[in-house]
């Protein structure tokens, strides 16, 4: 009955795609691929209801993923897995991209990589001459309130890849996209040291959550800070 159910699923999704399915009944397909033979309805019904999401079941740490009956070690390592996959194929793609112009080029990689994490990360997304990513890079992290962040380390970095341009990013794990006097002060010390070296500071994004996000450059602040050192 489950086996019959299952490739009811599939079918469906062959068929009409992902866009058919609830949060609920991927999460059923993802932790069958870890227990092919068992019915995993009940534990996936009771996986969202616990996280509500299928976000939230894919970023969940595996103590609080074993809590919840008929999830077992074969079933996270397939959530844990397809999470991670999806986490490479988003990197890969924004690292063949080029013309990167805006935020919205990068901040579904952002979110992804970003939302749900309980500290402060931060990144930077090294860029060439023609707008191509060149790397990107975790560099720092710190607690649930603020990030250890070291300019000159990112700007050698910067250097080392050959990179013209740098786009840098953060989350708030509180959820607010809200920049802090300390976001606004580091984003005006990375402009006046990117000008001395010749890089051009594209952006500074703040990652909220799945899809919240405040862009520096789009609210005006990079510009701002520019602003402010021509007028020294």
């Amino acid at each position: 009955m489950a086996e019959g159910h299952r490739q009811r699923l599939r079918d469906r999704f062959l068929k009409y795609g992902i866009d058919s399915f609830t949060d609920e009944e991927i999460i059923e397909l993802l932790l069958a691929l870890g227990t092919p033979r068992k019915d995993c309805k009940a534990p996936a019904r009771e996986a969202y209801r616990q996280f509500g999401s299928l976000a939230e079941v894919l970023e969940a740490d595996t103590e609080s993923l074993k809590k919840i009956k008929g999830i077992g070690p074969n079933n996270i390592f397939a959530l844990k897995f397809i999470h991670e996959v999806a986490r490479r194929f988003l990197k890969q793609r924004i690292k063949n991209k080029k013309n990167i112009g805006c935020a919205k080029d990068v901040v579904d990689y952002l979110c992804h990589w970003l939302s749900f994490r309980e500290r402060e990360y931060f990144v930077a997304i090294y860029i060439d001459a023609q707008n191509g990513v060149i790397d990107i890079e975790e560099l720092f992290s710190g607690t649930a309130n603020t990030s250890a962040v070291y300019p000159r380390e990112v700007l050698r970095q910067a250097l080392i890849r050959n990179a013209t341009g740098l786009i840098l990013a953060h989350n708030h794990p509180s959820g607010s996209t809200k920049p802090s006097r300390a976001d606004i002060e580091l984003t005006n010390t990375f402009v006046k040291a990117c000008s001395l070296v010749g890089i051009r500071l594209l952006d500074h994004i703040i990652i909220a959550g799945p899809s919240d996000y405040l862009s520096f450059s789009e609210a005006g602040l990079i510009a701002r800070a520019k602003g402010n050192i021509q007028d020294l």
